[in-house]
């Protein structure tokens, strides 16, 4: 894979113009390992937001995994591994607005800080959970942390041009969704294993330390201009409209600049065809795992991991599939790997094998990979720092109403029909919204803005 080195060249020395940058330097290949290992040795602020990244993103897989084995151990009940996903599903469709609003007119790294020290306090909580047989309090305390969760993620995207020189941009954000997915795999096989072995406790008070950790990381970035949004045009209300002034008018006015934008829009709807069927995979981690393979924690942390790693392999395609493409050279890149993983996972919710199984969960994850890298370096590319925190806000808030009506179904239809069959469908959204985004794409209504 070739990346990009950045370079400066001596007086009257001469490069392509094509390959020249605004400030005078010139891109050179470079290995795209060796770019993402310069990024963290030279940027200090990324490096600090990717190390808080690391531990807290691994301590949240600690708590999944467990809370998930706890509830297959109190109930084994596929509709209460449902009703724990919808109850971190419905608060996020609530705090999206209202984080995108606040990371767009308060300190965004005040802000994330905060949502650290929050969500510490509630995953310590978890702990009264393990001698309570009632599902109700692991249901309250998931709503809790997932309502703190948006303001610190969409405020880590929107931190990210402030943070990274625009020629690292692409490279910044390869190696934090990347980084995400990693911590994914290792975080659900050690918390599987942390589970099964020392006991749910541990696993929350390690979630607890892991967002003190993160606290303590973004505590140590500064820039010279602050992390408050630059404002380039005042919040304007149409006088005759019967829409309010301030918090609920800029929110507004972020979903009417989501509309303006044919790209930014496809981008939404492409999320909202993934959570058709995302949603129900959540739900069906814990069925394959425990009810079809019979593994216990171990094989939800097994499933999980696995995914990580094809996200992880996804990741880092993405990044060089992202170097080298043209604006239609990624979009038909989204198509193709979006048919990959729609039919990767088809396959996956049939296959008898355990091992098998998993490797192709692996290979649907690294469909999916590439094109959320793609993606978001587009959103990251043409959203400005005016509404970026409302834009990534609102992409995760479109997003769940979905996600919360697959889980529903999901867990009611594992009352009726086995995890294959609903496996099997799921999978035939992923497939479905790759056909749609490729026709949208054919017709010309995905321009590059």
């Amino acid at each position: 894979m070739q990346g990009t080195a950045i370079v400066r060249l001596p007086a009257g020395t001469q490069a392509p113009a094509k390959d020249k940058i605004p400030d005078g330097r010139y891109r050179y290949p470079e290995n795209a390992m060796s770019s993402l290992a310069a990024l963290l040795s030279r940027n200090s602020n990324y490096r600090y937001t990717w190390a808080g990244q690391v531990v807290s993103e691994i301590g949240d897989y600690f708590n999944n995994v467990a809370v998930l084995a706890l509830i297959m151990q109190q109930s084994g009940s596929g509709l209460v591994v449902s009703g724990f996903w919808l109850a971190r599903a419905i608060p996020a469709v609530v705090a999206g607005p209202v984080a995108g609003v606040v990371l767009d007119r308060l300190d965004r790294r005040r802000v994330m800080i905060a949502s650290d020290l929050v969500r510490a306090a509630i995953a310590l909580a978890f702990v009264l959970t393990i001698r309570r047989q009632s599902p109700w309090l692991l249901y309250g305390l998931s709503a809790a942390l997932m309502f703190a969760s948006p303001f610190f993620t969409s405020g880590r995207s929107a931190i990210l041009p402030a943070i990274a020189e625009a020629e690292d941009l692409h490279t910044a954000n390869s190696l934090t969704q990347t980084t995400g997915w990693a911590t994914l795999s290792a975080g659900s096989l050690l918390g599987g294993i942390s589970a099964a072995r020392f006991g749910y406790a541990t696993a929350f008070v390690i979630n607890a330390l892991s967002f003190v950790f993160s606290a303590c990381c973004i505590w140590r970035i500064s820039t010279a201009e602050g992390f408050r949004p630059k404002r380039a045009h005042p919040v304007r209300v149409d006088s005759k409209a019967s829409v309010p002034s301030g918090a609920w008018a800029e929110y507004v006015q972020g979903l009417a600049y989501l509309r303006s934008v044919p790209l930014l829009l496809g981008i939404g709807m492409i999320s909202v065809g993934w959570a058709l069927g995302g949603g129900a995979a959540q739900v069906l981690f814990a069925l394959f795992g425990d009810q079809v393979f019979h593994r216990g924690p171990s094989g939800i942390g097994a499933l999980s991991g696995f995914a990580g790693i094809g996200l992880l392999i996804g990741g880092g395609l993405g990044h060089a599939v992202g170097q080298r493409a043209s604006f239609d050279g990624y979009k038909r890149a989204v198509t193709v790997a979006y048919l990959f993983h729609g039919a990767t996972y088809m396959i996956f919710s049939q296959m008898q094998s355990y091992p098998a199984a998993l490797v192709l969960l692996m290979f649907s994850r690294v469909g999916m990979a590439v094109t959320t890298v793609l993606n978001t370096s587009q959103l990251l590319r043409h959203t400005p720092d005016e509404f970026r925190g409302r834009v990534f806000a609102t992409m995760e808030t479109i997003r769940w109403p979905v996600m919360i009506f697959s889980m529903a179904a999901a867990g009611i239809a594992s009352n009726y029909a086995g995890p294959r069959t609903i496996g099997l469908v799921a999978g035939a959204f992923g497939a479905l919204t790759a056909c749609a985004w490729g026709w949208f794409d054919w017709r010309g209504r995905l321009p590059e803005p």
